[in-house]
């Protein structure tokens, strides 16, 4: 059978979902800083020449491909936003879905460089922000809608309550990446199940409301 021959834009399109594969498998085995251009130009079978027609540095494909990550987060997010069920099933489809997300997302170093670089580069840092507030917004949409099946509207506090469920989920995949041992499958579960049954569970009017709101501006 004769192979249907690619358009200019179909080729173009392989070409850059090649050269995004190879840098994600490099960027997140050796690091952003110490993968050259050539390397994932060559892993993705193309020259240097290639990567800048597609892409104008290494950073920009960074941005890339956190974005991408960040997209399939949030697909995953609205699907589970989506469950019904009692108070305790959807503690159970929370936990499960966290746990999953931690044990099939192989992109976390991605972002641990990330915030590092955004750290001293104010400009990446509005980029890796706007990431961060868009996902904070969804998780307290999420929180809002899980609580008023058990405690009812929480309001505020739901804000807060994202903030610390995603400094807690970057926290146990940090110690999952540095020491698996410590954070083993069980352990993960625990916490996370600890999260939602004591923070999310408990009583809004338990839980201290700062005076200001947790990263989500009015």
């Amino acid at each position: 059978m004769k192979r249907e021959r690619l358009t200019r834009s179909q080729r173009r399109e392989q070409t850059r979902e090649l050269l995004f594969e190879a840098a994600r498998k490099i960027f997140i085995e050796k690091g952003l800083a110490a993968t050259s251009v050539e390397e994932i130009a060559e892993a993705a079978g193309y020259t240097r020449g290639a990567f800048y027609s597609n892409f104008g540095g290494k950073l920009e494909l960074l941005i890339e491909l956190l974005r991408r990550d960040d997209d399939t987060a949030l697909a995953n997010l609205q699907r589970i936003m989506k469950e019904r069920g009692t108070p305790e099933e959807m503690k159970e489809h929370a936990v499960a879905h966290y746990s999953r997300s931690f044990l099939e997302n192989d992109c976390f170093p991605l972002w641990v460089e990330a915030k590092l670089l955004a750290f001293r580069d104010t400009a990446f840092q509005q980029r890796i922000n706007a990431f961060r507030q868009e996902k904070l917004e969804q998780i307290s949409a999420y929180i809002r809608r899980i609580s008023e099946c058990d405690v009812g509207p929480m309001g505020r506090q739901s804000d807060a309550l994202a903030l610390g469920l995603m400094s807690l989920c970057d926290g146990v995949q940090f110690f999952r990446m540095c020491d698996p041992d410590l954070m083993s499958d069980k352990m993960m579960q625990t916490v996370l199940t600890g999260f939602f049954s004591c923070g999310l569970w408990s009583s809004p009017h338990e839980i201290p409301l700062a005076d200001h709101r947790a990263g989500v501006p009015d």
